[in-house]
């Protein structure tokens, strides 16, 4: 191990990269928000996460050679060729502590159940579904070639798509409306000339806007909309069906779940899949509240690598941490 006395976790998600340091005592020294931190989302992630850690760095007071490790749950860290560009996201100027890079969602793990078995359930900016079972397997609904059609844009996407077709009853109205307003058109078919030319040029313009439309889609869910009901009822038998398939890999007949992300944490995808899985196959699935935020989850699985003790009174002083 190094002889730094800070610990480095990243958090580096689809739209937002977080950086937390603590001490080696759990306490959090200092915390750091940017942009993207996946390529696949942004063409300046490699900026945005250096940025963050040297911001995090200026404001704990201290200088890269203090870290005595690092750990980055980067989204779009999927296989050993994705460490190619994902490394260098991290290879901040005199920072020479060990450094691991893993999928986003497995700090929102550690974060969440602190190194216990569980699954979690992501579904925000991008969409995945985790698991480490009781006997430390590590399973992903991708291994399944499963992907569950939860992310932002594309509850948007089938909410637009049902309204173009004509789908459409007098429950729509409101959500009609909001679709006109939030994309400029003063009309239906201005709203399909919008469409019809592939809503915006530029690829990563066009899934932040239609991401950003996934809450008037979950919003008016809970109005009544036939449309947007189903464009999130849609997405929520898929959430369903992954868990379910994951949970089939437990020994235990009890499996926690938490929820993590914009979307699956909002009120009708909460309240229908709550309600969904108390009905589900497999096992008994309880829904539970993550202990610590995904950043602070990649500070412990740093000191899980560093085998530093993960007690009670680390966990402590890192849910003590208010942003």
């Amino acid at each position: 191990m190094s002889n730094g006395d800070i610990i480095i976790g990243i958090d580096g998600g689809g739209t937002h990269t977080r950086v937390m340091i603590s001490d080696l005592e759990g306490r959090v020294l200092a915390y750091a928000t940017n942009g993207a931190a996946s390529i696949h989302k942004d063409i300046h992630a490699e900026r945005n996460v250096k940025e963050a850690i040297s911001e995090a760095l200026l404001r704990a007071n201290k200088k890269p050679q203090q870290v005595a490790g690092l750990a980055a749950g980067i989204a779009g860290c999927e296989s050993e060729k994705d460490l190619e560009w994902v490394e260098k996201l991290t290879a901040v100027e005199g920072l020479t502590c060990p450094r691991w890079h893993v999928n986003d969602a497995v700090a929102a793990h550690w974060g969440a159940f602190a190194g216990a078995p569980g699954i979690v359930v992501i579904s925000g900016t991008g969409s995945l579904i985790f698991a480490i079972t009781d006997n430390g397997v590590h399973l992903r609904n991708y291994d399944y070639h499963h992907y569950a059609n939860s992310a932002a844009r594309f509850i948007a996407y089938d909410a637009v798509y049902e309204v173009l077709a004509g789908n459409i009853d007098e429950t729509d109205d409101g959500l009609i409306q909001a679709m006109l307003q939030h994309w400029g058109a003063d009309s239906m078919n201005s709203l399909k000339q919008i469409a019809r030319s592939g809503f915006h040029p530029d690829y990563y313009e066009r899934n932040r806007i239609l991401g950003q439309f996934a809450p008037n889609v979950t919003e008016w869910a809970l109005k009544g909309s036939s449309i947007a009901a189903g464009a999130c009822n849609r997405a929520i038998r898929e959430i369903k069906v992954g868990i379910e398939m994951l949970g089939d890999a437990f020994v235990t007949e009890r499996v926690s779940v938490v929820f993590i992300g914009s979307v699956v944490n909002s009120d009708y995808f909460t309240r229908e899949l709550q309600n969904q899985l108390m009905h589900g196959n497999n096992k008994h699935y309880s829904i539970i509240t993550p202990q610590l935020e995904p950043a602070a989850g990649a500070v412990l699985y740093a000191r899980n690598r560093m085998k530093l003790d993960i007690t009670e009174s680390i966990i402590h002083n890192l849910r003590k941490f208010k942003r």
